[in-house]
C-alpha cells in the first residue's frame, strides 16, 4: 500500500524543517503495516496516484491560500485522510462560529472584514476587556497575531485586513493551553502548553513550553463535543482550549489538517494510528 504524505515546500524560507522529526516517528510505524512512504510537497502539482493522501505537514498553506484552494480543488478525487471537505472546512477559523452554533463553547469570537479601530473599540466594549487578541481567520503558529492591551492601537499591518478577534483569555498565563489529541476516534494523550512570561503565544518558537497532562473530564468533554459536530468522520484531530475562569472550558480551534502529533507521547508510541491508516487503506473508497 502506497501513502502519501504531504510536506512544506523547500522554497517557503519561513517552512518549519523539524517535519523530518515527526518523518521518523510515522514511517517506521507505517512500514510495519506494509505501507510505503512518499513525502511531497503540499505545493507540488504532480497527480497523486496513492492508495492515501495525508495532510499531516502541509505547513505553510496558509501563507499562499490561491495556491491552497487550487491545490485542493485539483486533489478532487483522490483519497485523503482527513477528507477533502473537512481540510476546506477547517482551513478558515469562520468555522468557530458554526460550532458555536452547534452549542460548543468557543472562545468569544468576532470576525471583520476590514478591521478598524472603530471594531477593536466596539469588541473591547462587548468583551468589557481592554486586552484584546487579532488574528487572520486564515492562521498558523501566530502568524500576525497580535495581543493589543489596554486600548493600544491596531497595528498598521492588520487594519483593512479581514481579522478575528477575541478577548485575551487570562487562562492562558496561569494555566496554559490544553491541547488534546484524538487518533482514530479515540483520545491518545494531551499535553499543557504555556507561554513564556511575558508572552501569550504558546508555541516553542516563541519560547513556550508543553508538558503531558492528563485532562480534566471538563475538557475531554468539550473535546468529545466538537469532535462530534464536525460533519464528518476524522482520522486525527488535536484540540486547543483554554479555562474560561469558571471551571469550564471553551475552544480555541480544532485542527484537522496539519498538527504536530506527538506520536511519542501516546501510550503505544502511535501504533494504533498506524493500525487506523492501514486499516483506511483496506477499507473500500469513498473519493471526499
Amino acid at each position: 500500500m502506497s501513502i502519501c504524505i504531504l510536506i512544506p515546500d523547500d522554497a517557503d524560507l519561513s517552512r518549519y524543517d523539524d517535519w523530518r522529526d515527526q518523518a521518523r516517528q510515522i514511517e517506521p510505524l507505517l512500514a510495519r503495516h506494509g505501507m510505503s512512504v512518499e513525502w511531497r510537497a503540499w505545493t507540488d502539482t504532480r497527480p497523486l496516484t496513492h492508495d492515501l493522501v495525508l495532510p499531516l505537514m502541509a505547513w505553510g498553506y496558509h501563507r499562499d491560500l490561491p495556491r491552497w484552494h487550487a491545490q485542493l480543488d485539483s486533489w478532487h478525487g483522490t483519497r485523503f485522510l482527513n477528507p477533502l471537505g473537512i481540510l476546506r472546512w477547517n482551513t478558515d477559523k469562520r468555522y468557530l462560529l458554526e460550532l458555536a452554533r452547534k452549542g460548543v463553547a468557543i472562545v468569544p469570537t468576532r470576525f471583520h472584514e476590514a478591521l478598524d479601530e472603530t471594531a477593536l473599540a466596539d469588541a473591547r466594549s462587548h468583551f468589557a476587556t481592554g486586552d484584546i487578541v487579532i488574528k487572520p481567520p486564515v492562521s498558523a503558529g501566530s502568524d500576525h497575531t497580535w495581543l493589543l492591551r489596554d486600548g493600544a492601537p491596531c497595528p498598521a499591518d492588520a487594519l483593512g485586513r479581514t481579522m478575528l478577534v477575541q478577548p485575551m483569555m487570562p487562562c492562558i498565563a496561569s494555566e496554559g493551553e490544553l491541547s488534546l489529541f484524538y487518533l482514530a476516534g479515540t483520545l491518545a494523550h494531551a499535553i499543557v502548553k504555556r507561554p513564556a512570561n511575558g508572552d501569550f503565544r504558546v508555541q516553542g518558537q516563541f519560547g513556550g513550553i508543553s508538558t503531558a497532562i492528563d485532562p480534566p473530564a471538563a475538557a475531554q468533554t468539550l473535546a468529545a463535543q466538537t469532535i462530534a459536530a464536525v460533519d464528518g468522520d476524522v482520522l486525527y484531530a488535536r484540540v486547543d482550549m483554554v479555562g474560561d475562569g469558571h471551571g469550564g472550558y471553551v475552544l480555541m480551534e480544532i485542527e484537522l489538517i496539519e498538527p504536530w502529533l506527538s506520536l511519542d507521547r501516546t501510550a503505544d508510541g502511535g501504533e494504533a494510528f498506524a493500525a487506523a491508516i492501514a486499516a483506511a487503506c483496506a477499507a473500500p473508497a469513498s473519493h471526499g
